[in-house]
């Protein structure tokens, strides 16, 4: 419990803002249109460069993998990710392989599944559903959670799981850590919106003391 704790408490950065639909607990039960989408990206407060907001709209399911100590199924999350996704994560970087080619069915590993799970060896392919899968990557992400996702093109998961036009959640870079209360103010108060809006930070924070609750009870 207190090693999942620590590995989410490496994951939220006070300047990083999370924001899923209004009442979701988690991203699994969120959605997000591309309408909402568009109206969240021009929000004051969010960071802007030459290549435009500093955002990405992701989806995240979890799918099978045996354990390398058990041969047991466990449950991986498997995240179809932005353009923009990685610079929203510390020390990302590409450890093995390359990085997953957009619009392909391509995957990239974090170190800690790579490690941990079978069947993602770098150019195995892995079948989930109906849809065949190549590992051509591993990363690491700062020793944060990210490293025990499978991560993809969003707009290919998007496809293959028929999400339509929709994203779960949208990671948004802050101007500071202090403008996270002008991007919520903006967003909350917008009619055309139902989001709730936090730092990444207090996220993973509410999901740590939820799962380690959990993790003490059993």
């Amino acid at each position: 419990g207190e090693g999942f704790r620590a590995a989410l408490d490496l994951s939220g950065r006070p300047d990083v803002a999370m924001i899923l639909r209004g009442g979701s607990p988690d991203e699994l039960s969120s959605s997000i249109s591309r309408e909402e989408y568009n109206a969240i990206v021009i929000a004051p407060g969010i960071l802007r460069d030459e290549r435009g907001p500093l955002v990405a709209g992701e989806l995240y399911t979890i799918v099978d993998l045996p354990m390398r100590s058990t041969g047991t199924g466990a449950n991986v999350p498997f995240r179809g990710v932005g353009e923009r996704s990685a610079e929203l994560r510390d020390g990302f970087r590409i450890v093995a392989g390359r990085m997953f080619q957009a619009g392909r069915n391509e995957v990239i590993v974090g170190r800690g599944a790579f490690s941990e799970f079978e069947n993602i060896g770098l150019g195995e392919q892995v079948k989930w559903g109906s849809t065949t899968w190549r590992v051509v990557g591993v990363f690491e992400a700062g020793g944060s959670v990210s490293e025990s996702e499978v991560w993809t093109d969003a707009v290919v998961l998007r496809g293959v799981y028929r999400r339509g036009n929709t994203v779960q959640s949208v990671r948004a870079k802050l101007t500071s850590a202090a403008a996270l209360q002008t991007v919520r103010s903006a967003l909350e108060r917008d009619p055309r919106l139902n989001v709730s809006v936090r730092s990444e930070e207090a996220f993973y924070a509410d999901q740590s003391r939820i799962l380690l609750a959990l993790i003490k009870y059993v």
